[in-house]
């Protein structure tokens, strides 16, 4: 789907956004009819509600929205959109309420609440409920931002079977194309002869090629690479996963998802920036020639990597490609994946962890996350837990015992990686357990709003 704000109406509702707290003052300022109709079908202002008012004639007049308190507010996203779920369809103009950065948010939410994944069912499309674009936002910034929303979702909702490296580079080409940037993919053996020696070794056990995805967008301003995890589906290999947690491997290039919807965004609004995405898309199955415990690899970069556990792959195809990411000494470099269940344990799936040496990184994503109401919250390079990579056999230990800090172990492997500049990596979740309002159950986004709305802080743009 494309979200859209419809086009001004003179016909379209007016919609009053209203607190609880504000309502008895709201209705004061109101016709009797008014009046009477709110306190008849019982509206509050809290967090759902929603009232079509009718005119003298029967036409609607109004329509009101619960924004509940300021401290339920503070305990849920998109409250907009779970009052317009409950209005009839209709085109809609916000007439109070909002303003400023809320109205930003919560009109984001509207045009996400509208997303449905029906690729695989005869759906009939629901009847739509348009909001017209208010004044004092960007609506082009908006739209873009719930369209690479959409986007990431889709490729993440797609199950493996359609979702695979080679639909993944699909979906990265089409990307290419849309916005006339320059695509390179190095598949199969390829990866062997050009030292992606470990992105070849998680990917080969597969009858779908492993491959690296190379994408590069503008020429001048600063250097962003965006490295996106793309296993397409994680069996967990030799050590193989109980069918309780395979089930959702599916989501596990969500890494790869999120860079891409990122990408669109950066490339749609003419972010004046040098992109590259790097994406390694490999399928971790089970054969003859899969790697196994106790191997040792070597990397890209030189280092050599004892294997532990098969299904710690996700560090090892991300460690070519940040290798070759820090080749090119970038600006800054920012990693997305579906990492670690530890990371899950430390904050929850509705949190993007993200770690980072950098403090102007942090401040900006620390103070954007809250502003666009995209949580993420930092995590830290423990240097002390260096001693536990370190196997001794090899350089690197890809799985380390213990069963304490794995998502921090995990974002210090990756550093080994990156080099010495500017790196911010991010664990996510990408995918909810539950239906809210605007975040149906399945695939969701997590951090890229944040990381865009922090980007000029970070590159002095």
């Amino acid at each position: 789907m494309t979200p859209r704000f419809a086009p001004a109406d003179s016909a379209a509702i007016p919609l009053h956004v209203i607190e609880a707290e504000a309502l008895a003052a709201w209705l004061d300022g109101q016709a009797d009819h008014v009046r009477r109709w709110v306190a008849v079908n019982g509206f509050t202002g809290a967090k759902g509600q929603a009232l079509l008012i009718p005119g003298p004639d029967g036409a609607p007049e109004m329509a009101l929205a619960g924004y509940a308190s300021a401290a339920q507010r503070a305990r849920h996203r998109h409250v907009l959109a779970a009052a317009a779920q409950h209005l009839p369809a209709g085109t809609y103009a916000i007439a109070s309420g909002l303003e400023g950065q809320a109205l930003a948010n919560e009109c984001f939410g509207w045009l996400i609440a509208g997303y449905g994944f029906d690729r695989y069912r005869d759906k009939p499309a629901a009847e739509p409920r348009a909001l017209v674009a208010p004044n004092g936002i960007d609506t082009a910034r908006i739209e873009t931002l719930a369209a690479a929303e959409c986007l990431t979702r889709d490729l993440i909702n797609t199950p493996s079977s359609d979702m695979g490296p080679a639909e993944l580079e699909g979906a990265a080409r089409a990307l290419a194309e849309e916005f006339g940037a320059e695509i390179a993919v190095i598949e199969g053996e390829a990866l062997l002869a050009q030292n992606f020696p470990m992105i070849h070794a998680v990917g080969r056990a597969s009858t779908r090629a492993p491959r690296l995805i190379d994408l590069h967008w503008g020429d001048t301003g600063p250097k962003l690479t965006l490295v996106g995890k793309g296993v397409c589906f994680d069996t967990g290999g030799l050590d193989l996963k109980p069918a309780a947690s395979m089930a959702l491997m599916k989501k596990d290039m969500g890494g790869a998802a999120t860079v891409l919807g990122l990408a669109r965004s950066i490339m749609a609004l003419g972010l004046p920036l040098q992109l590259r995405v790097l994406i390694p898309a490999v399928e971790n199955a089970v054969s003859g020639n899969a790697f196994r415990p106790g191997d040792i690899l070597t990397s890209r970069k030189g280092l050599t990597v004892e294997i532990n556990n098969t299904d710690a792959e996700g560090r090892l195809v991300l460690a070519d490609a940040l290798a070759l990411a820090a080749e090119d000494q970038p600006d800054l470099i920012v990693s997305m994946a579906t990492l670690t269940g530890a990371a899950r344990v430390a904050v929850g799936a509705d949190i993007a962890p993200f770690f980072t040496d950098d403090e102007t990184a942090a401040a900006a994503l620390a103070h954007a996350g809250p502003r666009i109401a995209d949580p993420v919250w930092r995590l830290p390079f423990h240097a002390p837990y260096e001693l536990k990579i370190e196997p001794g056999i090899a350089d690197l230990d890809n799985a380390p015992g213990g069963g304490f800090a794995g998502a921090i172990t995990a974002a210090l492997f990756l550093r080994r990686f990156a080099g010495p500049g500017r790196y911010v990596h991010f664990d996510i979740y990408a995918w909810s357990q539950t239906s809210t309002p605007a975040r149906p159950k399945g695939a969701v986004v997590q951090g890229a709003r944040a990381l865009f709305d922090a980007l000029p802080a970070m590159l002095s743009l």
